[in-house]
């Protein structure tokens, strides 16, 4: 193997790259990037960043000396149009191609847009970050469009900066789903006590000047509109190539596709194991995925397997909520420290008598004391 493609500027590529020198690969290395920039961080953009407390040097994900190490050949400012796996060749958006003997899809995806919201904001790309930066004057109202971890974060950043803010949820609780009632029910007090108006059951038509339309025909009245609804993954220029995709790159447990020289890692990778597929938008997988999948690709076949650890944080407000683990509905929640009034506290799912996800507000040590020994179902 003479030459790989990493496709995909972004943490999960530059950890590919880490991977391929750290095993031993002397061979080419080339790195494909939509944008501009040198690879950078993204949990910063919805707080320090955004808040205008971090730099731009702080957020760079390759220092000089690892620039130097690595021996990167960059392609920035381009994007991959296709890729042909009988020509061993990347195609590229400004008429050039990458010829590579093993490819790296690591493209992750595009934040997801709401008809009827043009001109709102989203935040997946440092300029994303720059440009809603920009629009958050003194004095200026925020109506953010989902309650997740993105939509969370930016509303916490806004208060942070003494903006009025409402968020609006089309769920009954914010991220029940991941976390379930019981502590959705958290993440809405800590709305309410940093004095963010959450609105949830909501559903919204549109926005225009005037702020944002619900589906009742009332307006939430809004200078600045976010829409954090989940991304796409990049997928599209994959068309042709054989890879099967759909909701992400399809690959098996060792994070390889249906071609042993073309592996996936990180946002874009939809993995399966026993029959079940899953997609992780979180840093720590796509940092956890580079060692497995980068062995695979230079063994030409899935020698080892990843195991997912579940983990992912986030800093609301005055909280950091962390969570490990893979709970599922039906399993039971107990608290065993704290109580879900307090401003600290640690719960665990079980499952079969077993600990099966371990979550906390507010306390990473007795958070990463428990989270060491947790089962991972087989079925992830």
């Amino acid at each position: 193997m003479k030459r790989v493609a990493i496709v995909g500027a972004s943490l999960a590529g530059v950890r590919a790259a880490q991977e391929l020198r750290a095993q031993g690969y002397d061979g080419g290395v080339v790195l494909i990037g939509e944008e501009a920039h040198l690879p950078y961080d993204r949990p910063p953009l919805s707080k320090a960043f955004l808040a205008g407390t971090a730099e731009r040097a702080s957020l760079e994900l390759l220092d000089a000396g690892d620039l130097a190490s690595l021996a990167l050949d960059f392609r920035l400012g381009v994007r991959a149009t296709a890729l042909e796996p009988g020509n061993r060749r990347v195609l590229l958006s400004d008429g050039g191609s990458v010829h590579a003997d093993g490819v790296v899809i690591t493209t992750g995806g595009r934040a997801r847009t709401l008809p009827g919201f043009e001109g709102a904001h989203t935040l997946r790309t440092i300029d994303d970050a720059l440009a809603l930066r920009a629009a958050l004057v003194p004095g200026v109202r925020v109506a953010i469009v989902g309650a997740g971890f993105i939509g969370a974060e930016v509303a916490s950043t806004c208060r942070s900066l003494g903006l009025d803010v409402v968020v609006l949820e089309a769920l009954p609780l914010p991220l029940t789903p991941v976390l379930g009632p019981e502590l959705a029910a958290v993440c809405a007090r800590l709305h309410a006590e940093h004095g963010t108006e959450l609105r949830c059951g909501v559903s919204v038509t549109g926005m225009d000047a005037a702020g944002v339309r619900l589906a009742d025909g009332s307006l939430v009245p809004a200078d600045v509109v976010v829409t954090g609804v989940g991304m796409i993954p990049a997928t599209d220029w994959l068309a042709g190539s054989g890879l099967k995709v759909g909701n992400g790159v399809h690959i098996d447990a060792g994070l390889v596709t249906d071609l042993p020289q073309v592996v996936a890692i990180g946002d874009v990778a939809h993995y399966h194991a026993n029959g079940v597929g899953r997609r992780h938008e979180h840093w720590t997988n796509a940092s956890e995925q580079a060692p497995v999948a980068i062995a695979n690709l230079l063994a030409g076949r899935t020698e080892r397997t990843y195991t997912p650890s579940g983990y992912v944080w986030s800093d609301q407000y005055s909280g950091r909520l962390q969570l490990a683990g893979h709970p599922r509905p039906g399993d039971t929640l107990s608290f065993v420290d704290g109580d879900p009034a307090s401003s600290s506290f640690v719960a665990v799912w079980a499952r079969e008598g077993a600990t099966v996800g371990v979550f906390a507000l507010n306390n990473p040590k007795l958070f990463n004391r428990l989270r060491r020994p947790l089962r991972v179902p087989a079925a992830v």
